[in-house]
């Protein structure tokens, strides 16, 4: 055990009092992945067995290194633990219990790009306007509603909630849910949520799975304690009731995913629920300077709402924090980069080791522009994932459709890509059909039920269809890569995409090729998890499920030295030599969303915590007095958090003279007040926002879904959706007035605002 000899005294109590309930505070920068490495190792060394200890962490990455740790510290014994994301965990243990719930052990997991497209058809099926129940609304519904333990039962019997739908003017919110859980339940699939919830169910409905679970895991630990919610709280305190060996790790400073349904009253309260909890605070910083770890000390300590605990540094006091005033957002990206460039080279840095943060994706503009007229390489955190490109998800469906052929979402995307005659029409004939029938979609293929309903070569074409995926079912012994060898060559995706020489033509090739290749990587991959049967664990469904539970951080890919541009949230986890924390402005950051009340502007106060805390030894906060915005130069005052900055740490860069706290006040911001209604706020805001001059309208074949536009008439809006093709592109745009507009693009005169 000489590896207690690297901890300091509080570290290796955490590490070594394993018994009862444990809280360890860990502040940023306090070596908190090596304390749960070691302890884990302690643990094994003193008689746990592995396969007693669950642990629990947020991202694939972090249980893939704390697991490479263990190993180095105490050998191979490391890989019987049951360790994992919450997803990857309970996704593994419903596996084998699925029948219980009325699944097959080879469900489908759903990621969000599915669960709206379920969320789509449902609304479609119900004759609702999808103009009042937008997808992307009702997932976010859902998914809160499921988050906190509530069913569609539970949602049909709750006056409130039904309550707060009817107020929203979504009345029929239950009737979306219900048939939505019963459509995936007919497709044999699962959401993310769905993981959490089913597996709460399947504990509560069955003690003997609960009595199970329980007695085999005597040690829970769980990582990133404040980002949990309450189904995942539940969950634990279930499981840990027999032997109440319950430790979790984080950090209420680094709450900030409140918007995902993560509660911070489960760390704030946990000394409630478990009375005797002993607390260790992890409070020495090895990562950032003295001035750096100061300066988050004064920022954290404004909220109401925390954790007692003061963060400290035997580190050198370093250089003062800069603060840069421009003049512009396009000055700001310049002379972001330029500082880059010039510190790279005078302290003879790598470019990873330089992260620009901004609060939102589209603040990224003005300095990829910048950096990239220097030379510079960069990264952009938080881009399409390789997995969500068209034509990998195209080829995963068919794997899916293989493994899972009551997939109605994949069968639905692949019936008929390549083109193969069966049209929009004939599918929907054959939904009717298997609706009226109470039969799977898939039951109407195999059963040739479609010779009741089709005809000609339509039927002929999906025999052969059939033909294709009943041929590749009958060789999933094969493992994952000879499979979905087999599979891409027989769908065709291969040589249409190989026939199209275009430039896209050919990455999107190499795209499907590096998928085959991820696939080979897998099979070929020596670790061995013990948690899965080994006869299952090089099979295509081990590989889907490791796909779909995959995060960002997971799947970026770096191949040299680049600056790394992501969101704050994205940051979180990570650590640079030097920071640039841009747009440090009123309505930015904060956000105005944060204006509503106390609560979000804390979570604001503790998301800049977070930022700053990056930083190791350089980090500079910028800010732009003005931006452009709604087509023209807009006026922009500085964040409210620069005032909130202990002066004597701080050196001002683009002003005349030090400024003081009356030039940093925000002018026209919306200052929050308890009794104002959120209405209120929002006429406020748009009054500030108005503009009304001329502007030049945009080319609207560069218009897409999602954007923020403005229109002459309506104002500003927010491009829920573009439909049709050519001249008949339709535009249906939520505009800021509560007004839903569907509008002709050719005719359309709109500009681009993000």
């Amino acid at each position: 055990m000489h590896y207690l000899d690297e901890l300091n005294e509080i570290q290796k109590q955490a590490v070594t009092e394993f018994e009862g309930a444990v809280m360890i505070n860990a502040g940023p920068g306090s070596g908190k992945t090596r304390v749960l490495t070691y302890r884990i190792a302690f643990m094994m060394e003193n008689g746990v067995a592995p396969y007693n200890i669950l642990a629990l962490t947020f991202t694939n990455k972090a249980s893939k290194e704390m697991r490479e740790r263990i190993e180095k510290l105490i050998g191979t014994e490391a890989r019987s633990l049951f360790m994992g994301t919450f997803h990857s965990v309970f996704a593994r243990i419903l596996r084998t219990k699925a029948s219980m719930l009325g699944y097959t052990n080879n469900f489908s997991i759903y990621d969000s790009a599915d669960t709206k497209s379920v969320l789509k058809a449902t609304i479609k099926e119900l004759g609702l306007n999808e103009d009042t129940y937008k997808p992307n609304y009702c997932y976010t519904r859902i998914s809160n509603l499921k988050n906190n333990l509530i069913n569609y039962k539970i949602y049909a019997n709750s006056p409130e909630l039904i309550a707060d739908d009817v107020e929203a003017h979504r009345p029929r919110l239950g009737d979306v849910f219900r048939k939505y859980t019963e459509k995936c339940f007919q497709n044999n699939a699962m959401d993310f949520d769905d993981l959490q919830l089913k597996f709460y169910e399947l504990i509560v409905r069955y003690p003997e799975v609960l009595y199970e679970f329980q007695h085999k895991f005597h040690y829970i630990m769980v990582d990133e304690f404040q980002d949990t919610n309450l189904a995942q709280y539940s969950i634990i305190k279930k499981l840990g009731d027999v032997h109440q060996n319950i430790c979790v790790v984080g950090d209420d400073g680094q709450s900030i995913y409140g918007f995902r349904g993560a509660s911070i009253d489960n760390i704030l309260s946990f000394q409630k629920d478990y009375s005797d909890t002993k607390v260790f605070k992890l409070e020495q910083n090895y990562r950032s300077t003295k001035t750096i770890v100061d300066t988050a000390n004064i920022i954290i300590k404004k909220n109401q709402h925390q954790l007692e605990k003061t963060i400290w540094t035997d580190n050198t006091v370093g250089n003062k924090i800069t603060v840069l005033q421009t003049f512009s957002d396009n000055d700001e990206g310049k002379q972001v980069a330029e500082s880059i460039f010039h510190r790279a080279m005078s302290d003879q840095l790598k470019y990873d080791e330089f992260a620009i943060l901004y609060r939102t994706n589209s603040q990224s503009r003005s300095f990829e522009e910048s950096l990239r007229k220097m030379n510079i390489p960069y990264i952009i955190y938080g881009g399409i994932s390789f997995y969500q490109r068209k034509e990998v998800k195209d080829l995963i469906a068919y794997l899916k459709l293989v493994v899972n052929p009551y997939d109605e979402e994949a069968l639905k995307r692949v019936i008929n890509y390549p083109l193969r005659g069966i049209g929009d029409t004939s599918i929907q004939k054959m939904v009717l059909y298997a609706a009226a029938n109470s039969l799977k979609l898939w039951d109407v293929i195999e059963q040739n039920e479609t010779l009741k309903i089709l005809t000609g070569r339509v039927a002929e074409n999906l025999q052969s269809f059939y033909i294709l995926i009943r041929s590749c079912q009958l060789e999933q012994d094969k493992n994952a890569y000879e499979l979905a060898s087999i599979i891409a060559k027989g769908s065709g995706i291969q040589s249409e995409l190989y026939a199209d020489k275009s430039v896209e033509g050919v990455s999107k090739y190499e795209n499907t090729q590096e998928l085959l290749n991820s696939i080979k990587e897998f099979v070929e991959n020596d670790e061995v998890d013990d948690n899965i049967e080994t006869s299952e664990d090089k099979l295509l469904g081990s590989f889907l499920q490791s796909v779909t539970l995959l995060t960002d951080k997971d799947t970026q890919n770096e191949d040299k030295p680049s600056v790394k541009l992501m969101t704050i949230h994205a940051s979180k986890g990570l650590e640079f030599n030097s920071v640039f924390i841009v747009g440090m402005e009123e309505n930015l950051f904060p956000s105005q969303k944060s204006m509503y009340s106390e609560d979000d502007l804390e979570e604001e106060r503790r998301l800049f915590y977070v930022a700053i805390t990056r930083a190791e030894s350089h980090l500079m906060l910028s800010f732009a007095r003005s931006r452009y915005k709604f087509g023209q130069i807009n006026p922009s005052d500085p964040s409210r958090f620069l005032t909130e900055l202990p002066k004597e740490l701080v050196e001002y860069k683009g002003f005349s003279k030090a400024p003081s706290d009356n030039q940093l006040e925000p002018k026209r911001t919306v200052q929050y007040q308890p009794n104002q209604t959120i209405n209120s706020i929002k006429q406020s805001q748009s009054i500030i926002n108005q503009d009304t001059t001329d502007f030049k309208a945009d080319n609207p074949n560069t218009i897409n879904s999602g954007m923020r536009i403005q229109h002459a008439h309506f104002g500003f809006g927010l491009i829920n959706d573009i439909s049709g093709e050519g001249d008949q592109r339709i535009a249906t745009i939520d505009f800021d007035n509560n007004q839903t507009k569907k509008i002709l693009m050719r005719f359309a005169k709109l500009r681009i605002i993000e």
